[in-house]
C-alpha cells in the first residue's frame, strides 16, 4: 500500500521526461549548521554521478554532464532496476577494507572497467517522468525509500542521521571520514545551485584545486601548479610533488598536456618574497613552468594552510573529472570541535 500512495503523489506531480539534471551543490562552511530542520549525512569521496532510467536505456553522468557508461558498466547495468522514468543523484564510491570511502582507490579502480564500485544515491529527481524536485527533501526521501527496489547491492541509498552536529563531527573523525554534509529537511532540489540548502564541512585537510601549470621533470612534469578561485581571479596555492607514483604521472600528463597555453593563469603571481616553506613561485621560478587552461581538477590533500594563504605538504590524490574547475573555491580546512 505504501507504493501505490506513493505512485498516486506522484500522479499529481508535474510531468517532466526523464533526462540529465544538473547536480545541486554543496556550500562549504566551517561550522555545520545544528537544530531539527536539519539531516546529516556522511561526505561520500567519490566521483559525483546522475543516473538515468528512461526510454532510451540507463545512463550515468558526470556532474560536467560526461557519459560515464563506459567506466561503470556495473553501475549502468545496476540502474535498470530504477522505475521507468527515473532520474537519481548521488556519488560512485570504492570502499577500502575498512568499508570506508576510499578515492584514491577510485581512481585505480577508474582505469579497469572489470573492478565493481558502488552507486550510493542521495536524492530522487524524478520518478516515472514526474518531477519530484519541488518537493521537500523529506518527501522525496520517502518516495525514494518507497520507490526504489534495489536488488543487486551495486546500487544502495544513502544514511541520513537524525543526531546533533556534534554527534555527526565526532563519528567522521572517530571512523576517519572525510567529512559531513547538512540538509535542510524542507528544503526543495535547486539544479546547478549552492543556495545554501546543502552544506558541507570537511574533517580532513583536502580539496579540489585547479591545475594552471606544471613544472616539466620525469614522466612529464615534477610538480603540479595548483589554486582556487575567488571572484573571477585564481590564485596559486601551491607546487604539487608528491602522491605520485611513475604510472600516474603519466596518467595525469595524458590528461593536461593537450591544455597548455601561453597565457599564465593565476592572479596573485609572481610572488615579489621568500616563504620560509619555500613554496613561493618567483618570476625567476616561472621560467621554468609550463602553463596551462584551467580546465583540469585535482584532489589534494595537505597538512594546513600557511598564513600566506599556501598549502604545507601537498600531496596528489587524484584528478576530479567531475568537477567545474570555475566551482572550486576555498574550503574549510578541519572541522570546528
Amino acid at each position: 500500500m505504501k507504493q501505490k500512495a506513493g505512485v498516486r503523489t506522484l500522479a499529481s506531480l508535474p510531468y517532466r521526461k526523464a533526462d540529465f539534471v544538473e547536480p545541486m551543490d554543496c556550500a562549504p562552511v566551517t561550522k555545520l549548521p545544528d537544530g531539527p530542520e536539519w539531516i546529516y549525512e556522511i561526505k561520500l569521496d567519490g566521483y559525483r554521478a546522475v543516473g538515468v532510467k528512461s526510454d532510451r536505456g540507463a545512463m550515468l553522468f558526470s556532474r560536467r554532464h560526461k557519459s560515464f557508461n563506459h567506466y561503470y558498466p556495473h553501475i549502468v547495468d545496476a540502474l535498470g532496476e530504477l522505475p521507468e522514468g527515473t532520474v537519481v543523484d548521488g556519488e560512485i564510491v570504492a570502499l577500502d577494507k575498512s568499508g570506508r570511502p576510499s578515492f584514491d582507490l577510485l581512481q585505480k579502480w577508474m582505469r579497469d572497467a572489470s573492478l565493481r564500485k558502488l552507486y550510493f544515491i542521495f536524492d530522487l529527481l524524478i520518478c516515472h517522468d514526474r518531477d519530484l524536485t519541488r518537493l521537500p527533501l523529506s518527501e522525496r526521501r520517502r518516495l525514494m525509500k518507497s520507490l526504489l527496489k534495489l536488488r543487486s547491492g551495486r546500487i544502495r541509498i544513502c544514511d541520513q542521521y537524525n543526531v546533533s552536529a556534534t554527534d555527526m563531527l565526532a563519528a567522521a573523525r572517530q571512523q576517519q571520514l572525510e567529512g559531513v554534509v547538512a540538509k535542510r529537511r524542507d528544503g526543495l532540489y535547486e539544479p546547478g545551485k549552492r543556495s545554501g540548502g546543502w552544506v558541507k564541512n570537511r574533517v580532513n585537510r583536502g580539496q579540489e584545486f585547479v591545475i594552471g601549470g606544471y613544472i616539466p621533470g620525469p614522466h612529464g612534469f615534477d610538480s603540479l601548479i595548483v589554486g582556487y578561485y575567488e571572484g573571477k581571479d585564481l590564485l596559486y596555492v601551491a607546487r604539487v610533488r608528491n602522491g605520485f607514483i611513475p604510472a600516474s604521472r603519466r596518467h595525469v600528463y595524458e590528461k593536461i598536456r593537450h591544455l597548455v597555453s601561453p597565457t599564465m593563469p593565476f592572479a596573485n603571481l609572481p610572488d615579489t618574497h621568500k616563504s620560509r616553506w619555500g613554496d613561493e613561485l618567483t618570476a625567476e621560478k616561472m621560467t621554468q613552468c609550463v602553463w596551462l587552461r584551467p580546465e583540469s581538477v585535482a584532489q589534494i590533500d595537505f597538512l594546513e594552510w600557511t598564513p600566506g594563504d599556501r598549502l604545507r605538504h601537498a600531496k596528489f590524490a587524484g584528478l576530479r573529472e567531475d568537477k567545474d574547475p570555475g566551482d572550486v573555491v576555498k574550503e574549510a580546512g578541519k572541522a570546528d570541535p
